[in-house]
């Protein structure tokens, strides 16, 4: 399809950009918008996704942590951390919507190799395999035996899990969507049996006294815990890949991400494509419907399910180990609360916290090592080698994560400083570059009734200020504590 010189939506920058093929980014196809589905109950995943995926060492370890040590009087700082991060993964869902393009892709198109850098961050990011072995650890308490086999043998079962399923994000899906629910099982069954009547009299002044920060924290620990609440460093860049692959708008056009082994061979060797639609009034309301169900989906699956985890288990917390002095903060500190657990509670209960928490961070493990290794092929598959398959390369470098990650834990090296260092840094880093350049991205490169409005501008730029703060905070007290 051409454009009709008669309907004038799509202006003169924007064509161009679109039409242009440069450094071997793909040219754009005018399409219609999609029509919507009739329900989109069948639609529904990609938030409970990004979600689920970051139902971790902030939902486990790190929030239930501060809630120990100072109460409840922070949680407000977790709402302004998601909601923010709400906002955020919708910029980046506008750019896929409208195109079928990742929102990466379309930051090729300043300068070919934005996707490049922010692949290699989100692969410095994650290098150390610390949700496997969180994950093998918490199983360790239950049944004993070695964290480090157990984690090498954990990485093992996701590197066969994502490479041959027949569509990745299928499978991803599915595993956290029980995840999901493993986690609301036992906070209701905390809720119920185990949170007690000073918690729930502690709760609201947790949401009400915003701006208050606790004493006896770090600034960093603070400022870390609520910018990264929910989600945080490359994943939310995935959005753009997840919803693409569920077949959110112009998506619907781009094929899904399959195995190299057992995917369909009509799907898994076409060359990436890119869209743009005719802002008619026909394309104009199908658009309308589709941005209103991201954003509800968003709001719902995302925001909804990560505060209403973050303050069950905050709670769980304050009733379980409120003041008790050198609490670890790492994923010892589980196997403590769920000693309390059993004996406040039952045993059962105690079993309970540690296998929900163990699959929980399991979940994260496969979650991390499919958003950064899509990330990286997608980057690949669009700007180097367009006749590649994508299937191929997102094969190898699942299974290059997974090598690295074994390597470090068979060779010995527990939690290296740099690596932490590495991984607290380019994550602050990576949301600081893409919150602004999600303004430019949906200003210059969409047609200017789908564009981002001033509202949103002002969240990205809140989102660009205390991520960019947070990047420089971590990054001086960080080597200020290798300088010692």
């Amino acid at each position: 399809m051409r454009l009709d010189d008669s309907v004038s939506p799509i202006d003169e920058t924007v064509v161009t950009a679109a039409r242009t093929r440069e450094d071997g980014l793909p040219l754009r196809d005018v399409r219609e918008m999609p029509e919507p589905p009739r329900n989109y109950w069948r639609l529904v995943g990609p938030g409970i996704v990004a979600g689920g995926v970051g139902l971790s060492s902030g939902e486990f370890v790190l929030w239930p942590f501060i809630a120990s040590q100072v109460g409840l009087i922070l949680l407000w700082g977790a709402l302004v951390g998601v909601v923010t991060q709400f906002f955020l993964n919708m910029e980046v869902e506008r750019y896929t919507l409208a195109t079928g393009e990742t929102a990466v892709t379309g930051f090729n198109r300043f300068w070919k190799h934005w996707g490049l850098l922010f692949a290699v961050l989100g692969y410095l990011g994650n290098l150390w395999p610390g949700w496997a072995i969180s994950s093998a650890t918490l199983a360790s308490y239950l049944f004993g035996g070695s964290p480090t086999i157990i984690a090498v043998v954990s990485l093992l079962v996701i590197g066969v899990s994502l490479t041959f399923a027949p569509v990745v994000y299928v499978a991803l899906e599915r595993l956290i969507f029980v995840k999901v629910a493993a986690v609301l099982v036992l906070v209701v069954l905390g809720v119920a049996f185990a949170i007690d009547g000073e918690a729930w009299r502690a709760l609201p002044g947790g949401f009400t006294s915003i701006g208050t920060l606790p004493t006896g924290l770090s600034v960093a620990l603070i400022f870390g815990a609520i910018a990264f609440a929910g989600a945080g460093g490359a994943q939310n860049l995935c959005q753009s890949n997840w919803i693409r692959d569920k077949g959110f708008g112009m998506g619907q056009y781009v094929p899904k991400l399959v195995s190299a082994v057992t995917g369909a061979p009509q799907a898994k060797d076409l060359t990436a494509t890119s869209y743009i639609f005719d802002t008619t009034p026909t394309n104009m309301q199908r658009w309308k419907s589709w941005w209103r169900f991201a954003n509800v989906e968003q709001a719902f699956s995302f925001v909804l399910v990560t505060v209403l985890t973050i303050t069950l288990t905050s709670l769980l917390s304050y009733s379980t180990l409120f003041r008790q002095p050198n609490l670890p903060n790492d994923v010892s500190f589980l196997r403590l609360e769920a000693q309390q657990l059993q004996q406040t509670v039952a045993p059962w209960f105690g079993v309970l916290f540690l296998a929900v928490g163990a699959f929980s961070l399991f979940g994260t493990a496969m979650g991390i090592i499919d958003y950064t290794s899509r990330l990286a092929a997608d980057v690949l598959k669009t700007t180097y080698r367009p006749g590649a398959s994508e299937s191929r390369m997102y094969f190898w470098l699942v299974w290059g994560m997974v090598g690295l990650g074994c390597t470090i834990l068979v060779t010995g090296i527990s939690q290296p400083l740099t690596l932490l260092v590495i991984s607290a840094s380019t994550a602050g880093t990576m949301m600081f570059f893409y919150s602004f350049m999600l303004i430019a991205l949906n200003r210059k490169m969409l047609p200017p009734a789908i564009r981002i409005g001033p509202f949103r501008v002002a969240t990205l730029v809140w989102s660009t200020l205390m991520f960019g703060s947070l990047a420089a905070l971590t990054i001086y007290t960080q080597f200020q504590t290798l300088l010692r």
